[in-house]
Formats: structure tokens, C-alpha cells, sequence
């Protein structure tokens, strides 16, 4: 492999929704530049890059993929990103990696998806090219798209190649700067052809288009262009080079990554036109004191890398890759973690194409590399040099909006079920997993459905642990709305020595949260101190499951009033047993009620749904605090039942059409409304029934 100086490499992302086509526009970058030897193909799971299992059968990117090849002058490291909303985090964990993205838009219907903007704001300032793609399909316009990319992304999108051909008959494009054009075969070759006498009026305009923007981009460029003097094509490309980094030009490129038409000149645009790592802007770092400072993309500089994603493979271990921002890191060096404060030994280094490992000797400023079986390390830690230690900061990890009680099949499963999770949490630090104290389940936490699901598959196909999902249960809890008295006997006679217990408590409601207080007003030793704390204990086991629906009592004050004992039978059993009884009778007497968790939520929404938001908030018993403007979005406060959010994630993607995404923190409980209650109490008791 040729050695690359740090201006001709270009790092980028390739970011869309599911089913753009960005596996197959990387398939395509890699067989076309020899990188592969083979075209894979996502539809028949010959992809180089979606190789995982789960890939292959959802035929979707569930990971971040991470590949490079090689042009005349440059090294391309590619990184395809996931577009399924459940996986953001591994997109936004690879745009804080490279320098450059390739927005990739679906031609079909002449329209830009809503989800496309959400990966559009994703990039934020990084600079981006846009590839429109499947102009080979029925129904497409390159015209009609690149119209609704300037409305829908807000920005100034140019052509910078135009088709030759429509839809079937799309077969060559048409570069706008050198004025060239180049037909495509099935098997990768370029071949120039001559421009079509038909289509050289509409590229010269086009052309004129993009040398005005350039133009405006410069006061002495516009007047020079205003007198009709002509820009030279070097000139052109260098500030198309700059309004790109500068995001004042936004250039796009059309083509069929299936078929293979367009991608040498898309490559030739990201060679062109987006930066190299030296080029990027200064990295915001902290240093061992907290303080935030800069780093520059020095070859020379003190090493400074980021682990963006971790492999957590059953026979090579774990792998971790990373972007080197500074200096360079060898293979066989002692490395400083100092997100965990440890030093890492190196093995060797190498890069990667899928699963394919190219060894490599030394990793430099603006490489993508990984390394395996490094001991301490995880996704988001930095590697530096321990006399200059700095911290970059992390992608921010969604919030775990979906949950599943998880239940292992055997008592095998039950046995490795931990360690696995722990082994795929290095790799994916979005998934939580805990035992819940109040149901007694273990819940798995994930950003939604086919996010559990994808875990779920890989804990059975990778570590053999299978178990099974279930709807969490709400854990609701009973409390009482009124005051009572009552009697707990406990009396005893089997032959020999009795039981004998009396208690007269009296229970009343405790303001929400208060939880449980006992209170004694025994007088003249009605009942010894020593058995006192037995009556206690007693109501305490009682409140575990209370009377309508076996679920947890609290809130409540007991106040012992009165009792009897025997000076041969009483125990502190029969002192138990008397409390616990006592308790559930009186109970029944003080109007029992159930409560419910309530959930304080934060919804983030476009404008155009707020209306549907709010209804569905409302339709699920939820009550609207406050609505925040937020350039563009809105920020709805609300509260709203546990029960009626546990498959919120899905149904408010659903409304907003991906846009929409929320968290969420317990607030307190409250009382649960009559109907919904009795649902509740007879659900609970056919539980009961099924369990007898």
C-alpha cells in the first residue's frame, strides 16, 4: 500500500435514511477502485460491509461499517453509517470521526424524505456533499429532486453532474466542471464519450450556475465575472473547495449505486472538494484539569485518538477503532486511557475493509485504524500521551426509551446472560439492562423495538443465551383514601403450647410519598414492648401486597391502639401474624385505591405535528405542561401514565414521521381513575386464577 501525505486523505461518512442506498454506494466506491474484487450486494446479503447475521436477514446497516480504497492520489476511509432511526447513535458517533459527510438522497417521486433533514442537522458543521441516487428507477428527476433538497435542507444545492438518459435509459453523467462526459458498464469501466449535441446548452448553463456561485463567493472574483471575464478551472475548484468547507455551497452529484453510473465522479468531488484532516478545524478537548482548549491536526503533534466503536467478536476478542485527531500512535507502543486512567499495550495495527484486516505499521494524524484486544478500553475513550493528558469529549448517548422484561430460558442462560450483556454494551453503550427491585423483572433498554430485537438476536447467535421478551410490568401501588379501625386475632390452640396474638390498630392515609409510618399508643403493657416490634413487622410483610390487586401498600400511617397477650402463648409470631391480619382488614375498611407511576416527558417535534402530538397526549390520559419553541422544533412538557408510554417510541415516530424523539424520568404516583382501575384489579385476578 502507497504512502499517503495528509492533504490527499478524506475521511467521510455516508449519512441518509434507511434505504438511500449508502451500502450500496460504498459496494459500489470499493469494487470500482479495486478495494473489492467482487460487487457486494445488500438485496442477496454478498455485502463486503452489512457481513453481521442480522443484517443479512433485515437487509438494513445496524452498525457503523468501516472500509478505504484507494484513487490516482488519494486514501478514502469510509465509514457507512446505519439509517434506521433505532441506531443514531452509531451515525453520530462516526460523523464526530471523519471530516466530511455524502448526504445520500433517493430520487424516486422527485422528493426529499422528512427523515432526511433529521440526518442533514445530524452533520452539523461538518462540511457536505449531496449524492442523489437511483435516478436509474421509474418516476425519478434529478430537477425535481435537487428543488426539494434547497426547500426541504434550506440550503443551495448546484448540480455538479447531470444524467445522460432518464430512468432505464440512464447511463452515463455528465461533469460540469471539465465539461466531460462518461458512460458506465455493468462491470465498473469508465469510458469519455462525447457530450450529447441535445444536452450541451442545458450543461454549459448548468456550468454557468455553479462559476456565479463561485464568483459570489469573492468581491474581486464577482466583479471579474461581471466584466465577462472567464474564471479559470483552477481557480473554480479551489473556492469550490473553500465555500464548501465555509457551507456556503452545497455541490450534488447524480447516479445509481447498483448500477454503478456516477460514483468515479462522486469520488471525484470528495477528492476535490472536501477537506483532509489537516484541514479540519481545531478539536475542542479538556485537559487533565477540566479546562477546555484546542488541539491542532498536526502530523508532529502530541498523539490524540478517539475510540468511536467497539467489535466485540467471539474469536478475534474485542476490536477497537479509532480516528487518530493528532500526532501518531505505532503498533507494539504503550498507549495512556485517560477516560479510565490506564495504560494500554498495542498489538498490531490495521485497517479495515468489513471484517478484512489490512496490517498497517503506524497510525497517523487523520487515520481510521483499529486495534485488538485492548484490556480497559471502550467506545468513547481517549487514547493519548499520559505527560499531556486530554479528554475528548463523547458523542451524547441516547436515552433508552423502550424496555422488555427479559427471561432466560434455562438456568444456563440465566448464568450467562450478564457477562454477555456486558461484552455487547462495549460495543453498544446504548443498552441498558438492570433488575427492576419493585417487579422483580430484569429489563433490557433500548432506543426501540428492532434496537432490543437486534440485541435479543445477537445474546442467542453469538454467546447462545436465549430468552424470551415480555411487556414489562407497571409497577402500580395500592394506598388508602380513608381512615379505619380493626382487629387482628390470632389465637391458637393445637395442644401443648398455643399462639396467641391481639391487636386493635387503627390506619389512615399519609400524604403521597410519605411511604409508611407506625405509630405506638399501647398503655399498662396491653402488649409487651418485646412483641411491639413483631406487630410492626407484621403490618410492614403485610403492605407487600396489598388487597385489590397484590400490589405493593404505601402512604399509609398504622397506629397501634389496644392488644391482648398470653404470658405462656404469645410469640413473636403470633404478634406477626396478628399485625399482618389486623392490617388487611382494616385495609378493606379505608377505601383502597391503586395508584400509578406518572412520567415527567420532554417531546421534541417539527411544528406540523404539534397538533397530532397533542392529541395523542391527551388520548393517553397525559396532561400538557408547557410548550417551548425551539428553532424550527417544539419542546412539549408533559405527564403521562407509565402504562399508556410503554410503546411510545415507535407510535411518536410514527405521527412525526421519524422527527420526533423524547425523554422521559419518573415524576410521582397518582391515583389510577375508577375504570381504569377495575381493568387493572381483573386483569390482576385472571393472573392469580391462571397461576392456581
Amino acid at each position: 500500500m502507497a504512502e499517503y501525505s495528509r492533504d490527499s486523505i478524506k475521511n467521510i461518512a455516508l449519512i441518509a435514511p434507511h434505504g438511500a442506498g449508502k451500502t450500496s454506494l460504498a459496494e459500489a466506491m470499493l469494487f470500482m477502485h479495486g478495494a473489492t474484487d467482487k460487487l457486494g450486494k445488500v438485496d442477496d446479503g454478498s455485502s463486503t460491509l452489512d457481513f453481521e447475521s442480522e443484517e443479512k436477514n433485515r437487509n438494513m446497516s445496524i452498525n457503523s461499517h468501516i472500509a478505504f480504497f484507494e484513487t490516482k492520489n488519494n486514501l478514502i476511509n469510509v465509514i457507512d453509517t446505519p439509517g434506521f432511526l433505532n441506531f443514531l447513535y452509531e451515525t453520530e458517533s462516526a460523523i464526530k470521526t471523519v471530516d466530511g459527510a455524502v448526504l445520500v438522497v433517493e430520487a424516486i417521486q422527485g422528493e426529499v424524505s422528512v427523515q432526511t433533514r433529521k440526518y442533514w442537522d445530524m452533520a452539523g458543521d461538518i462540511p457536505r456533499i449531496i449524492f442523489i441516487n437511483k435516478l436509474d428507477r421509474d418516476n425519478t428527476s434529478l430537477e425535481d429532486t435537487v428543488k426539494s433538497i434547497s426547500k426541504e435542507l434550506g440550503v443551495k444545492a448546484l448540480p455538479f453532474t447531470l444524467p445522460i438518459g432518464e430512468e432505464g435509459n440512464f447511463k452515463a453523467v455528465i461533469v460540469l466542471i471539465d465539461m466531460k462526459a462518461y458512460t458506465y458498464d455493468g462491470d465498473g469501466k469508465v469510458q469519455e464519450i462525447p457530450i450529447p449535441e441535445d444536452l450541451m446548452e442545458k450543461a454549459k448553463a448548468a456550468r454557468e450556475h455553479i462559476v456565479e456561485a463561485v464568483a459570489e463567493l469573492d468581491d474581486e472574483l464577482l466583479e471579474k465575472y461581471l466584466d465577462g471575464e472567464e474564471i479559470n478551472e483552477e481557480v473554480i475548484i479551489k473556492m469550490l473547495h473553500q465555500g464548501i468547507l465555509d457551507a456556503k455551497i452545497y455541490p450534488v452529484f447524480a447516479g445509481s449505486a447498483t448500477n454503478l453510473i456516477g460514483i468515479k465522479a462522486l469520488v471525484g468531488g470528495i477528492c476535490r472538494y472536501l477537506p483532509s484532516p489537516i484541514e479540519r478545524k481545531p478539536l475542542k478537548v479538556k485537559n487533565r484539569d477540566g479546562e477546555d482548549i484546542e488541539i491542532e491536526p498536526k502530523e508532529d503533534g502530541q498523539p490524540a485518538a478517539y475510540i468511536f466503536k467497539t467489535i466485540s467478536d467471539p474469536y478475534a476478542g474485542k476490536i477497537s477503532i479509532f480516528r487518530v485527531f493528532s500526532g501518531s500512535i505505532k503498533s507494539d507502543s504503550i498507549v495512556y486511557n485517560s477516560t479510565k486512567g490506564t495504560k494500554e499495550k498495542f498489538s498490531h495495527l490495521h485497517r479495515l475493509i468489513g471484517k478484512k484486516e489490512y496490517p498497517i505499521d503506524i497510525a497517523q494524524c487523520g487515520d481510521i485504524v483499529a486495534v485488538n484486544k485492548l484490556k480497559e478500553a471502550h467506545t468513547s475513550d481517549t487514547l493519548c500521551d499520559e505527560a499531556n493528558q486530554i479528554i475528548i469529549p463523547p458523542a451524547e448517548l441516547p436515552a433508552a426509551v423502550l424496555s422488555f422484561a427479559i427471561e432466560p430460558k434455562s438456568r444456563n442462560d440465566e448464568d450467562k446472560l450478564n457477562p454477555s450483556l456486558a461484552r455487547i454494551h462495549e460495543e453498544d453503550p446504548t443498552i441498558q439492562y438492570h433488575m427492576d427491585d419493585e417487579t422483580n423483572e430484569f429489563l433490557l433498554s433500548g432506543t426501540g423495538q428492532s434496537h432490543v430485537e437486534v440485541i435479543v438476536k445477537k445474546l442467542k447467535d453469538t454467546y447462545g443465551v436465549n430468552v424470551e421478551l415480555h411487556t414489562p410490568r407497571v409497577p402500580y401501588k395500592e394506598t388508602i383514601r380513608g381512615r379505619s379501625k380493626a382487629e387482628g386475632k390470632y389465637v391458637k390452640q393445637t395442644g401443648g403450647r398455643g399462639q396467641y396474638g391481639v391487636v386493635s390498630i387503627e390506619i389512615e392515609p399519609l400524604p403521597r410519598g410519605r411511604n409508611f409510618e407506625f405509630v405506638n399508643k399501647i398503655v399498662g403493657g396491653a402488649i409487651p414492648k418485646n412483641f411491639i416490634s413483631s406487630v410492626e413487622k407484621g403490618v410492614v410483610d403485610a403492605m407487600k401486597t396489598g388487597i385489590l390487586a397484590s400490589y405493593p401498600v404505601v402512604d399509609i400511617k398504622v397506629t397501634l391502639l389496644d392488644g391482648k397477650y398470653h404470658p405462656v402463648d404469645s410469640s413473636d409470631m403470633a404478634f406477626q401474624i396478628a399485625g399482618s391480619m389486623g392490617f388487611k382488614q382494616g385495609m378493606k375498611d379505608a377505601r383502597p385505591s391503586l395508584l400509578e407511576p406518572v412520567m415527567k416527558m420532554e417531546i421534541t417535534i417539527p411544528e406540523d405535528c404539534m397538533g397530532d402530538v397533542i392529541g395523542d397526549v391527551s388520548a393517553r390520559r397525559g396532561k400538557v405542561s408547557g410548550v417551548d419553541s425551539l428553532a424550527g422544533t417544539h419542546l412539549i412538557n408533559a405527564l403521562i401514565p407509565m402504562s399508556e408510554i410503554l410503546t411510545y417510541a415507535p407510535e411518536l415516530r410514527s405521527i412525526t414521521s421519524g422527527r420526533g424523539s423524547f425523554t422521559m424520568d419518573f415524576s410521582h404516583y397518582e391515583e389510577v381513575p375508577g375504570h381504569q382501575a377495575q381493568k387493572i384489579i381483573e386483569e390482576s385476578s385472571k393472573g392469580k386464577g391462571a397461576e392456581e
